[in-house]
């Protein structure tokens, strides 16, 4: 579980302004030691270092073509996507 007390927001990024396509989320995403996406009820973890490229964007992009919200960076890992049990884990 994720100590929240050591949390801090240090940007925030309203997605219907700034937005990240496949190239530009794949440059985030790969800086991160894990990334973990959900949908709905599915959550998967993925390691950009060793995990296919492909597959992460699969999850992690949205049908408009750019990165899918909520997406948060905390510490050196990215969660994509919603699913309450994540979030109730998390924080």
């Amino acid at each position: 579980m994720l100590d929240t007390k050591q949390v801090m927001i240090i940007q925030r990024v309203e997605a219907r302004k700034q937005r990240f396509d496949a190239d530009a989320a794949w440059k985030m995403l790969q800086t991160a030691t894990s990334v973990t996406t959900a949908k709905g009820k599915k959550v998967r973890a993925f390691n950009p270092k060793s995990d296919d490229k492909a597959e992460i964007l699969k999850q992690a992009i949205g049908p408009s073509g750019n990165l899918r919200v909520p997406a948060l960076r905390i510490n050196d890992t990215f969660v994509i996507g919603f699913n309450e049990e994540l979030y109730e884990e998390l924080f």
